[in-house]
This record gives structure tokens, C-alpha cells and sequence, in this order.
């Protein structure tokens, strides 16, 4: 016997990487053509084959290893607040652009524009999910800039550019420019109503002596954010004090003079995850910032770039989980363990069954939820729209961590070291949860939908219709469910009710569009019995195979 036989590597599984992430994913493509993104699937099909390479799985990996960089002055003292990334960073912030994950809906707002993007998020979201972050901020600024004409004549023609442009210059040396946000300062956290930053009018004839034409409506600003969004973006959205009241104010980095803005960044956090992306720490000495919609209606003026954003939220964590599911089921499939193929083994088969279950419902909603954007003028749309938004983030984001740390144990400890992706998808799960108001704020939320959205429950009841009643547990859930809706509801209850109301609007979805064997496992194991705390506890007597089979498709 050769003694150096046991050098011999076998039984390792390779990269799950040079694989078309659209066309394995069969209940994302169907999901796209039903809910009106069938225009975009020769493109989509072109973008997964592109995200699931080797080279782009490898850029995802160099950005978070090299995190960016603060740099306070330049050589020669001078002030700068720069913020310096790995190359990677520019090479993926790109490719969002140049596909226009940031714009699409807006600029060329076709129907099921929404929903295309979405499935573009969710491939996105299965690469790296740092870089989304100020794609999405970009991409949800748009509706609450246009309340603001003049700022918007400037600024849309380089938000929704393709180009990405990384120079930090004046906007109108830009080819394409970024936006971030700043809402949480350290007293308030969720509660922005207690923020102390103060806006104060400047003088129209100051104004106009500083800017001209462009002075109208401008403030200067004095506070901090504690958590200041992607701070290399050319501008932000703020919530500042008033006269009047809370209100939004657009700060660009730039003035229309040529100088930097006081914004004086003070530090990077340094973050569990979403480590390629730059979040940052930051004081305002006196910065000018312009007043967009009514003073004093700052919340309003954000809530619908809010609703945007969350609806990322839940795109970005279902992305994740379809990465996550991924690489555990390739995995699965190719290592053996004791004489067969660990996907072969019944124990794991429930566990793998139970990810996939999870992870096509979650997809099912997002791009359902993503067509009440692209319906938005139908009210009956709206209202769905406006109660499964913060339902979802809540439930879909808060399923993320349990089902990325199920999804590392497949791996066993080659999952749990940093050579393995599901290190670092696991790290990302949170992030979706607690940006853009955690569960409890988006439980809130939802309760205020209930409250004050009319026709909200109808809609719910509508949607929820179209399932039928052949399927006699959902139809008591789902009547269950609209009756304790019709009662006042106790916020103390919040979480469970936005569980229900998501669960529900899965299995009907499902239960109308997927095979029989995915929507009656999802119905017994989430619908029939309360939701459990681990994955693999599927009932008897599911066909574990058939939903593994539909889960990843062999290229």
C-alpha cells in the first residue's frame, strides 16, 4: 500500500458556478410569463448565464473580502470624505447599471416592468447583495424626486442612466449618478419622528445670491445620521426638522457652485455582513440641502420610496435563498455518504424538500407582489399591495437567517468556513430584515394598512379567492384568517397575523400555479400545523424527490 494514498482528494464536490441561474430555476421563469415579465425572458436568460459564472462568482467574493475605505484628506489636508473600493466593487456595481436594475421601470415603463426587474433582483440577489444596496436606493428615489420639478429636470437624466460613473464630481460632470438615503439618527433609530437634525430656511435673496436660479427652497442643515447609506452616492435623501415639521431634503455631495457639501463622513460601520458595501457614520456642519414635497411632510414625501425599498428587501432575500438552496441541493447531489449520493438519504431529503418548499413560495410572492407595483393604478391592486409589502419584508426576510444557516449545515463544516459562499450568504440574510424597518416596525406597518387603507381585507379576500375551496385546510385557514381580519387587531399579535396573511397568500398561490406535489407539501407542513423553528419536518408521504427535481433543474 502506498502510504501517501490518503493524500488522494475524492468524494469533494466542485463550485456550483457556470450555471445558467434563470434557466434552472423553473418557478422563477414561470413566475415572470404569469405575472407579465414574459418580454424579458431572452434577456433574463442572457443574465443568468452571466451571473452563474465562475469569474463573476469570484468578483462577488474579492468585494467582500476587500472592504472599502475610508479617506478623510486628501495629501495636502484638504477635507475629502472619499470613500475608496476594490476594483470588484466597480465591476459589479456595472454590470446592475448597465442592466438597469436602478431604472427600468422608470424610464421605460412598459407593462410588467416591475415584475421583469424583480426576477432580475432575484438574480442579482443570488450573486452578491452588497452592491443592491445603492442600485435600489437609486431606483426607489424616483417617485419622491419627481415632487420635486427642478431637481428632478437635472438629476433623473443621470439616475437613470446607464452608465455607471464612480468619479466623485459635480452632477453635471457625471454620466450617471447614485443616491442614498440617511433616516436613523442615535436617539431614534426607527422612530424618525425624534430625529434633532434642523433644516433652517435660508433667506431667498441668500439663496439666490449662492445659487441663483437654483436657490429656490433651500435649507441648511445641521445634525448627524447614524446610518448614512452608501455615502459615495452623489446624493441623499434626509428627514431633517423643520419649522414646519419633519421634512424630506435632497443633499447632492456636490453644490451647484462646484464645492463639497458639509456632509463629514465620520466613520464606516463595520458590519456582520454586507461587507462590499459602504455604510457610514455622518455630521452635517451647515450643509445646504433642497426641501422635496411639503415642509413638515417628510414622512409622506418618503413613504413611497419606502415601499420600494422594501420591496427590495424582500427581492433580495429571496435571492439569497435561491443561492443558498442551490449550492446545498448541488452539494447534496454530488457528495456520498455512506454508499449514496447525500440528496439520496431520507433524513436529508426532508431538510433539502422543506428549503425548496420555502424558497418557491417565497419567489411566488415576490413576483406577485411585484405586479401590484406595476398595477399600482388599480386600486384593488394598491391596497394588496400596500398590506403584503411590509407583511412580506416581515416574514420573508425574517425566514432568511434559519433558512441560510439549514442551508451551511448541508455543507457540514466545508459550509461553515469562509472558501464557502454559504459563510458569507448567511451574513447577508439580517441585513434584509433590520434596513428599512425591522419586523416589528413593519408589523406596525401593516396594522396601519389594515386601519387606515380602504379595501385592503377585500383585496386580501380576493386574491385569496382564486385558489378555490377544493383544498379543505387552506380554505379554513384562509376563512379563519379573513374573519379575525374583519375584528379590531391587538398589536401585540402583529408578527403572527403578517405570518398568516403571507403563509396564505403562498399556499394560494401555489395551490392555483405549482405542481400538485409542491402545493399540497406547502400546505400540510406551513398552512395545516404551525410553522416550526427547523427545516426538515416534513410530513410523512410528500414526494421529496419530485420537489428536488423541480428545485434545481440539471443543465
Amino acid at each position: 500500500m502506498n502510504p501517501f494514498d490518503t493524500h488522494e482528494v475524492f468524494n469533494q464536490v466542485a463550485p456550483f458556478e457556470n450555471v445558467n441561474l434563470f434557466y434552472c430555476d423553473i418557478a422563477l421563469r414561470d413566475a415572470l410569463r404569469r405575472e407579465g415579465g414574459a418580454a424579458a425572458e431572452q434577456a433574463l436568460g442572457a443574465l443568468g448565464e452571466k451571473l452563474g459564472c465562475a469569474e463573476l462568482q469570484d468578483l462577488a467574493r474579492l468585494a467582500n473580502v476587500n472592504s472599502p475605505r475610508l479617506v478623510n484628506f486628501d495629501r495636502c489636508g484638504r477635507r475629502i470624505d472619499e470613500i475608496e473600493f476594490h476594483p470588484s466593487w466597480h465591476s459589479l456595481m456595472t454590470l446592475l447599471i448597465e442592466a438597469g436594475a436602478h431604472a427600468a421601470p422608470w424610464d421605460a415603463p412598459t407593462g410588467g416592468a416591475h415584475v421583469a426587474r424583480a426576477a432580475q433582483y432575484i438574480l442579482f440577489g443570488q450573486l452578491e447583495n452588497g452592491s443592491q444596496c445603492p442600485v435600489t436606493m437609486t431606483y426607489a428615489c424616483v417617485p419622491a424626486l419627481r415632487q420635486a420639478p427642478k431637481i428632478a429636470a437635472k438629476w433623473l437624466p443621470k439616475i437613470l442612466s446607464r452608465q455607471y460613473d464612480p468619479r466623485s464630481l459635480p452632477i453635471e460632470l457625471k454620466r450617471g449618478a447614485l443616491i442614498g438615503m440617511g433616516m436613523t439618527e442615535k436617539q431614534g433609530g426607527s422612530d424618525v419622528r425624534s430625529n434633532t437634525t434642523r433644516a433652517e430656511a435660508v433667506d431667498g435673496a441668500e439663496a439666490r445670491s449662492l445659487f441663483g436660479d437654483e436657490g429656490d427652497d433651500l435649507y441648511r442643515i445641521v445634525g448627524h445620521k447614524w446610518f448614512f447609506s452608501a455615502p459615495q452616492c452623489d446624493a441623499h435623501l434626509i428627514l431633517a426638522q423643520s419649522g414646519a415639521g419633519l421634512s424630506c431634503f435632497f443633499l447632492p455631495r456636490y453644490l451647484p457652485d462646484g464645492s463639497r457639501n458639509q456632509i463629514r463622513v465620520q466613520r464606516l460601520k463595520d458590519k456582520l455582513g454586507n461587507r462590499s458595501n459602504a455604510s457610514s457614520e455622518v455630521e452635517f456642519t451647515g450643509a445646504y440641502g433642497w426641501l422635496i414635497g411639503r415642509a413638515g411632510r417628510g414622512i409622506s414625501t418618503i413613504l413611497e420610496m419606502g415601499s420600494h425599498t422594501r420591496l427590495d428587501c424582500v427581492l433580495g432575500s429571496v435571492g439569497i435563498m435561491r443561492a443558498a438552496l442551490t449550492h446545498a441541493l448541488h452539494h447534496a447531489r454530488e457528495r456520498s455518504v455512506f454508499g449514496r449520493a447525500l440528496a439520496e438519504q431520507p433524513l436529508m431529503q426532508n431538510v433539502l424538500a422543506d428549503l425548496a418548499l420555502e424558497s418557491e413560495a417565497a419567489t411566488l410572492f415576490a413576483m406577485r407582489l411585484a405586479r401590484c407595483f406595476d398595477q399600482s393604478g388599480d386600486p384593488a391592486q394598491a391596497s394588496l399591495g400596500r398590506l403584503l409589502t411590509p407583511a412580506g419584508k416581515y416574514w420573508i426576510c425574517k425566514r432568511g437567517p434559519s433558512f441560510g444557516a439549514e442551508a451551511m449545515e448541508v455543507l457540514g463544516g466545508a459550509g461553515y468556513v469562509e472558501e464557502s459562499p454559504l459563510a458569507r450568504l448567511y451574513r447577508e440574510f439580517p441585513v434584509n430584515s433590520i434596513w428599512e424597518g425591522s419586523a416589528n416596525v413593519m408589523c406596525l406597518d401593516l396594522l396601519r394598512a389594515l386601519g387606515k387603507t380602504s379595501g385592503t381585507r377585500e383585496a386580501l379576500a380576493g386574491e385569496l379567492a382564486l385558489a378555490g375551496n377544493e383544498n379543505v385546510e387552506f380554505s379554513c385557514f384562509a376563512a379563519a384568517l379573513l374573519s379575525d381580519l374583519a375584528q379590531p387587531q391587538d398589536e401585540f399579535g402583529a408578527r403572527r397575523l403578517a405570518e398568516r396573511i403571507v403563509l396564505a397568500v403562498q399556499a394560494a398561490l401555489l395551490l392555483r400555479h405549482a405542481p400538485t406535489f409542491v402545493a399540497e407539501a406547502f400546505v400540510l407542513s406551513r398552512v395545516a400545523r404551525e410553522v416550526g423553528g427547523a427545516f426538515g419536518r416534513l410530513p410523512s408521504g410528500i414526494d421529496c424527490a419530485a420537489i428536488l427535481a423541480r428545485a434545481l433543474v440539471e443543465a
